[in-house]
């Protein structure tokens, strides 16, 4: 892709594919296990088979966590339990190994990588490999100004679709998807209610740490003055990125699509990836079919762009912690699901009686 054009991606990315689908189901139907008695995990084997384009599915070797960084300019104006710019602070909590998504994805053999999109931070402060990416530091707040400039957002994009190139051809398998930072969910929420012409009352919960009431007006009349700069520039993604977006949303977005082209499946975590979800969705209405949506975080903006995408999530355990923890926590199901269906024997055929 040599300009960036989101519309091209609509040509780009084809369906996982029907007739693999079909065969994996035929097969399921002959394994030893009775069907149905799996549940879930033969729905999840059949998708995995569908995006690998293979029967029997291949066991999964080399899922990835890759997890966007970024801060808000909209968390200064109180809409977050966690102050404004400290987004770096649960990056550094992931790279020391003491956050919940890094614990977990070292038990389930997973590597993480972080992208540095907009943090608002020395970049001493962090490893290079973190930082070198960085669009800008920090983004607008999206109440009152533009997230991003235009080419702001046509670099993150850029980068994202960069970053998902540079997975798929290192051989991952399956990404687990998350984002780190602070304000992000006041931005998604903006995105999801433009996007599905609601008002903010209606997608705006309580965040991954939980805030007080008072706070969550706040974060109201935020979104709703951020929906009003949003709803004129709605038929443009990238214009819509740059206005109520961020450097790691726009990134997340773009990395969406390429996964999507590419044919690498991707677990959503929380109402971050949904609302990107949607801004790709889009563009290219046949990408949400390489999605999976990990957990039900219990934000109403995530439900409510999870159902415009049709996407199902895995677990509902009430986790609200963000930082991908809700989409890994689903990744050792996926893992069965495609041992199961890999593995297990079919029936033995009974001889013909003369």
């Amino acid at each position: 892709m040599t300009t960036l054009n989101l519309d091209d991606f609509s040509d780009l990315i084809e369906r996982p594919d029907g007739g693999v689908r079909r065969d994996a189901e035929d097969r399921r139907e002959r394994l030893v296990v009775p069907p149905g008695a799996l549940g879930r995990l033969d729905e999840l084997a059949e998708w995995l088979a569908a995006a690998q384009g293979r029967v029997p599915v291949r066991p999964l070797e080399r899922p990835r966590v890759v997890l966007f960084a970024a801060d808000h300019g909209i968390a200064a104006e109180g809409v977050s339990a966690r102050p404004a710019g400290s987004a770096h602070a649960l990056v550094r909590s992931v790279l020391d190994g003491n956050s919940p998504v890094a614990i977990l994805a070292d038990r389930f053999g997973a590597g993480v990588r972080i992208v540095d999109a907009g943090l608002d931070c020395d970049p001493e402060l962090l490893p290079e490999d973190v930082v070198r990416h960085r669009v800008r530091r920090g983004s607008g707040r999206i109440d009152r100004e533009d997230a991003l400039t235009i080419e702001e957002a046509r670099a993150a994009l850029t980068l994202g679709i960069r970053i998902a190139d540079e997975e798929a051809d290192s051989g991952t398998d399956l990404v687990v998807l998350g984002d780190l930072s602070v304000g992000g969910t006041t931005v998604a929420a903006t995105l999801v209610a433009a996007l599905c012409g609601t008002d903010a009352s209606v997608v705006t919960g309580r965040g991954g740490v939980a805030i007080d009431d008072l706070t969550w007006m706040r974060k109201c009349a935020a979104i709703r003055d951020a929906l009003r700069r949003a709803r004129p520039v709605l038929g443009d993604q990238v214009a819509l990125l740059a206005t109520v977006g961020g450097a790691d949303v726009a990134a997340i977005t773009g990395f969406l699509l390429q996964c999507a082209v590419r044919r690498t499946p991707v677990i959503l975590d929380g109402v971050v990836s949904a609302a990107c979800g949607l801004v790709a969705q889009r563009a290219a209405f046949r990408a949400p079919d390489w999605w999976l949506a990990g957990q039900a975080g219990g934000e109403p903006g995530q439900a409510k762009a999870l159902d415009r995408m049709a996407l199902n999530p895995v677990l509902d355990h009430g986790v609200t912690v963000g930082e991908g923890t809700g989409a890994l926590l689903a990744l050792p199901l996926v893992q069965a699901a495609a041992a199961l269906a890999a593995d297990l024997p079919e029936r033995a055929v009974e001889a013909p009686v003369d």
